[in-house]
């Protein structure tokens, strides 16, 4: 049996054998030799090409990395090794990877794709940044090449700039993402915190790190703030508590103090005391409701009203049971100061008024803390346009009244002017003229001359002081050029003169309070202020913006010395013409007195005509329109 079974496989042996000779003969006509060497060749190559091309790469990316982020990479480059690391280790291991991220990854290329120095031969952490755009590096949103994830728009781009200094941006973000867990990613008084994508190293030790302290590097801050905030549920005392703000303003205007009460709100004239009952927190502030709080001389005769909020309702007395309860707010401001000046008694109550009452449609009540009845008779059309219901004299009052809104003092932005970006309902000084004209009754909107008519030209003329000392020859230049002149100072009753001043197209005078009396010309007239000697073009001011605002067009004359009467009451090289500043830096009764107590003009109508011709010509273009 060992015999047969031996010849079987020496037979099948000699098969085989004859077999690898007809397949090697057969190879050998089919392959020549030399294609054979041919493909030795290229196969050596391909694997010499490999084998550079993996080396050059780990020589640039060995370059890239820190002696201590390649160490760390060392030990942990294989789970085996990783399992045997200590806690330090892992220290370690954080460590690194905040630095391949932020320096390694990021800072590779500058903006035109070369190599940038290693961090271990730069000589400045900042150097290395020089090169690097930090829109691109810090907030990029993909595509350009950027590890760190999009700022959060709940967070500073730039937390550094406020501090007054620009720190080191890789110092910041080496630190920011060393710290993470220890931060509150939704903070905003600490700066952004940026995190390195760890898809993108070329190691795998991430893996490594514990689920817990991934998820806290891993998360963006932006994914930490829900859509919609889930409402916290708390009992009313800690939401009104929550919600609440001071009573009054007394900073963030420079003209008036202001306090703005809602809720149960208690007034009682004749104490000055203004009570918000109920309220979360007690306050009190005391305020004077004239719009000049910087000004001792105007504030002095202003009543001070005090302005309160208690928790309890038994703690004001008695008398603060409710005797009258209205539904409508209430409007508590002073009518004293400077009223008695025509400028000022609109610049300080009327336009305010307006400003701040206009928006209620007439369902509002005025306290006045210190009543004038000469003075508000006088402008008594005023207030009942703006309410519908009487005057209250507040010192007078010695009830409780009761309301749900109450403002102390008026809302104001500027001297005789509105800035429409912050008044109700975006009023601005041609809203005031129009509602000026609809109170008084005024026919005329635009200084459009009736056909066939001359425009009218409206001259203020002062009696006492800087007066028009060539009125005569004035008019008579005005009417030879084409207007109709007309000459009026006013009187105490506004009505008629205010008539007067809507039926001309435009107004003529010396810097004073007579040129208030433009809030009644018609849309498109013409207001020309003369600024008398002594460098006042500053209180110009006081009208030129104005003017412009409430449509009008304007023209400032600025007289020369020959044209005031100072000349002939002072020699040519006194203080008064030669240093105009020395004598307004002794204070406002020194200006007043040299240059608006004891000067007149005499207008030299060679110079002065043009500006006629030009007033007249923008009057006739408007016709033509």
């Amino acid at each position: 049996m060992e015999g047969g079974g031996g010849g079987k496989m020496g037979y099948g042996g000699h098969h085989h054998h004859h077999d690898t000779a007809k397949l090697l003969k057969a190879v050998s006509r089919t392959v020549e030799p030399r294609n054979f060497g041919i493909g030795l060749v290229a196969g050596f190559l391909i694997v010499t090409c490999a084998y550079f091309s993996t080396a050059k790469f780990d020589a640039i990316h060995i370059a890239l990395v820190s002696p201590d982020a390649r160490n760390a990479a060392a030990g942990i480059g294989t789970p085996v090794s990783a399992a045997k690391a200590s806690n330090q280790r892992l220290d370690d291991l954080e460590d690194a990877l905040s630095k391949l991220g932020s320096k390694a990854e990021v800072l590779d290329k500058d903006d035109d794709g070369k190599i940038l120095p290693s961090p271990e031969t730069d000589s400045g952490q900042s150097a290395s940044l020089g090169n690097t755009r930090k829109d691109d590096t810090f907030a990029s949103g993909g595509g350009g090449g950027a590890l760190l994830p999009p700022l959060s728009s709940e967070e500073p781009a730039n937390s550094t700039q406020e501090q007054g200094g620009l720190e080191d941006e890789e110092l910041q973000v080496q630190d920011a993402i060393a710290n993470s867990p220890k931060k509150s990613t939704n903070g905003s008084s600490s700066p952004a915190v940026f995190h390195s994508d760890p898809a993108t190293l070329p190691v795998p030790p991430v893996q490594q790190i514990p689920p817990a302290q991934q998820q806290e590097t891993k998360a963006p801050p932006v994914q930490q703030i829900p859509l919609i905030p889930e409402a916290k549920k708390t009992g009313p005392e800690e939401s009104a508590r929550r919600e609440w703000k001071p009573l009054c303003d007394l900073a963030s205007n420079r003209r008036i103090d202001w306090c703005e009460l809602d809720g149960d709100v208690r007034v009682h004239g004749v104490q000055g005391t203004v009570t918000l009952v109920g309220a979360a927190k007690a306050e009190e502030w005391r305020v004077k409701p004239y719009p000049r709080k910087v000004d001792t001389n105007a504030m002095r005769f202003v009543r001070e009203i005090t302005v309160r909020s208690t928790t309890d309702a038994g703690a004001i007395g008695p008398e603060a049971a409710c005797t009258e309860r209205r539904d409508v707010p209430a409007l508590l401001f002073s009518d004293r100061g400077y009223t008695g000046n025509y400028f000022h008694a609109y610049t300080d109550v009327i336009l305010p008024l307006f400003l701040t009452a206009k928006q209620y449609g007439g369902e509002v009540l005025f306290l006045v803390s210190d009543f004038q009845m000469w003075w508000l008779g006088k402008f008594m059309p005023v207030f009942k346009s703006l309410s519908n219901y009487d005057l209250v004299d507040l010192a007078a009052d010695n009830r409780t009244r009761c309301f749900r809104h109450v403002q102390v003092g008026l809302t104001c932005h500027s001297d005789f002017s509105i800035d429409p970006r912050r008044a109700p309902n975006g009023y601005s000084m041609v809203d005031f003229t129009k509602f000026m004209r609809t109170t008084y009754n005024l026919p005329r909107d635009l200084a459009i001359p009736n056909a066939g008519t001359r425009p009218r030209l409206l001259i203020i003329a002062r009696a006492r002081t800087r007066r028009f000392v060539n009125a005569d020859e004035i008019v008579r230049a005005a009417k030879k050029i084409g207007f109709e002149v007309v000459v009026s100072e006013g009187t105490h009753e506004i009505a008629p003169f205010a008539e007067e001043a809507n039926s001309c197209d435009a107004m003529l005078g010396v810097h004073g309070a007579g040129l208030t009396n433009m809030v009644f010309l018609p849309t498109r007239g013409v207001v020309i202020q003369v600024v008398p000697l002594g460098g006042l073009e500053f209180v110009a001011g006081y009208f030129r913006n104005p003017s412009r605002d409430m449509g009008l067009e304007y023209f400032e004359y600025r007289i020369a010395r020959n044209e005031s009467t100072l000349t002939e009451q002072y020699p040519p090289d006194h203080p008064i013409f030669t240093d105009p500043d020395g004598v307004k830096s002794k204070g406002w009764d020194s200006l007043k007195e040299a240059y608006l107590d004891k000067q007149d003009v005499r207008l030299d109508m060679r110079r002065f005509r043009p500006v006629l011709k030009k007033a007249i010509a923008h009057i006739r273009a408007n016709k033509l329109q």
